[in-house]
């Protein structure tokens, strides 16, 4: 058993000291966070569509981003029916509750320029020429194939 675990187990939550048996629900005010959005987006969309005439970029738009937070509110849900409590859905939770490795992270790395400059490129291509948007492809492949290959080579060599 981890230090983590036997601190979490030690406080039990607010509901359960209340007499409720349940725990809060995992990741709760970030369902909340992104589907409250959709309650904005829609509405506005129907009022922008109705004083704008079906402005058509303005009314898609205000629709696609009541459809992305709908999206992502809707992931965040269903991941918060899969996996446990957390320590920071905890609303007594410590900091110390959550500490420990939280994952590994190479320490420098220049693949993510080298792919920015590539995206860069290619997108460039796109007012210059398509001959650039290749050019741009190309070192966005080999940045990528860096980030990938980073932690097989080196003193990062597993």
């Amino acid at each position: 058993m981890t230090e983590n675990d036997r601190l979490h187990q030690q406080r039990p939550s607010v509901e359960v000291e209340k007499g409720h048996g349940e725990q809060t629900r995992p990741m709760r005010v970030e369902v909340l966070l992104f589907s409250a959005w959709i309650l904005f987006f829609i509405p506005v969309a129907i009022i922008y569509m109705w004083l704008s005439d079906a402005e058509p970029v303005g009314t898609v738009g205000l629709f696609l981003l009541g459809g992305m937070f709908a999206f992502s509110g809707g992931y965040l849900w269903l991941t918060a029916r899969r996996i446990d409590q957390r320590p920071e859905d905890d609303p007594r939770g410590e900091i110390e509750d959550r500490a420990g490795e939280v994952g590994t992270f190479s320490p420098h790395s220049w693949a993510p320029l080298v792919i920015g400059i590539g995206t860069m490129l290619a997108f460039l291509g796109l007012a210059f020429g398509w001959w650039l948007t290749g050019i741009g492809a190309v070192v966005a492949l080999v940045g990528l194939a860096g980030q990938l290959t980073e932690f097989s080579r080196g003193q990062h060599k597993h």
